[in-house]
């Protein structure tokens, strides 16, 4: 047998094995990588093969699914023409991709109740650019830009620097960045430029003390930290224990913590307890949790285990995060409300509930919009623009003297 041939017996087994579970599984991620660990005769080239033509078949269920009974060899051949071009696919793409590319529109690959939820990623343009897989995006942090460059350069990697937002790069989507000498100097962090642009938008003035109210692991919490500056402080909350641990480990590696500190960011606080009544802060980010549908990109599976229920269950979670948490912003400070979610029922409807019932907080203008329209409260950004994942953001300023 060839061995081209090989990988689409071993890509159909591995498919046999999933298929029961990707409709369901919210952790199918979690599952594909523990059945790639555990195939012994897999090498590392081989766990990126079937790891991308895999997340290639969810990206594009509805076309693939069909194929993989009746004709598993149409199968292979739509799954090599969408796969992405990296070293560990070209020979399977050589092989299989035969013929015509697939054809038909992208919006059939999109959950058909979302468009009532989010009409503008049902767009062509927006609705390919879900088909494909997102690159990896660095928030870079060291000054010699030049000599980080080369170091990437030798590595095989291409640079592109963002146009929207200085200090943000673009890179292949299989660079190991996270296995760098500048990961581990913190010299970068892995961040979407998508989630860049949350902060960047609402222009966060240097100094002042600040609460991350969800902080999860801390890519906006570390971003806060460099605009906010040497004078400035951060409260990181989060009630999950091992996110914060991970946190611990990010702030101290970029020098940001409270006991190792470099002057150059503010310092953070990890706290595993929540504010107390009274206390507040000139600044309030509730990056709340979310249903994830501005992560397609990345977790194609979110888009056929997501449903109508669970973004009604996220919203009420965002709505009552929202409503606890804006009670720290003192008189004048600013409330930023954040999800990675297109989901008007995670957004627009969370923030304008928010707002009707919250009179002394009002919208606050946006320092950029990086190209998109602010309506309804925030600012949705979607994916195609700037080849980013999807998000929302509100800015939000409490009135003085309430």
């Amino acid at each position: 047998m060839s061995i081209a041939a090989n990988q689409q017996r071993t890509l159909l087994r591995l498919l046999a094995h999933l298929q029961p579970h990707w409709r369901r599984d919210a952790a199918l991620p979690a599952r594909i990588h523990t059945l790639l660990a555990r195939t012994r005769e897999f090498g590392s080239r081989d766990r990126r093969l079937y790891r991308e033509l895999i997340y290639t078949v969810l990206r594009a269920l509805p076309w693939i699914e069909p194929r993989l009974a009746d004709d598993p060899a149409e199968a292979a051949r739509l799954i090599a023409w969408l796969a992405a071009d990296t070293p560990a696919t070209r020979a399977f793409k050589a092989e299989f991709a035969v013929g015509t590319p697939p054809a038909g529109p992208a919006t059939d690959l999109l959950p058909a109740w979302f468009e009532a939820h989010c009409p503008a990623l049902f767009a062509p343009d927006e609705a390919a650019a879900m088909l494909r897989r997102a690159p990896l995006w660095l928030r870079i942090r060291k000054p010699d830009t030049a000599g980080l460059a080369a170091a990437f350069a030798a590595q095989g990697w291409t640079v592109r620097p963002a146009d929207a937002l200085p200090g943000a790069w673009q890179l292949p989507p299989d660079a190991d960045v996270a296995k760098s000498a500048a990961h581990a100097a913190g010299d970068v962090e892995i961040q979407d430029l998508g989630s860049q642009f949350i902060l960047a938008s609402v222009g966060v003035a240097p100094g002042g003390t600040w609460l991350d109210a969800c902080a999860g692991a801390g890519g906006k919490t570390l971003h806060l930290a460099e605009l906010l500056g040497p004078g400035g402080a951060i409260h990181a909350h989060d009630v999950r224990a091992a996110a914060l641990e991970e946190l611990v480990l990010r702030a101290d590696r970029a020098g940001l913590s409270v006991s190792h500190h470099r002057d150059v960011a503010a310092r953070i606080r990890i706290r595993a307890t929540a504010p107390a009544a009274g206390e507040q802060f000139d600044g309030v980010l509730v990056d709340a949790p979310c249903s994830g549908s501005g992560t397609w990109r990345r977790s194609p599976h979110l888009k056929w285990v997501t449903t109508p229920e669970a973004v009604a269950a996220s919203a009420a979670t965002q709505r009552r995060l929202l409503a606890a948490f804006s009670a720290h912003v003192r008189p004048g400070g600013r409330l930023v409300y954040a999800t990675c979610s297109l989901s008007r029922e995670e957004n627009a409807a969370v923030v304008a509930d928010f707002l009707g019932g919250h009179p002394d907080f009002a919208p606050a203008p946006f320092a950029q919009t990086f190209g998109f329209e602010p309506a309804d409260g925030g600012l949705t950004i979607l994916p195609a623009r700037h080849d980013t994942d999807g998000f929302f953001v509100a800015s939000l300023r409490r009135r003085a003297g309430a």
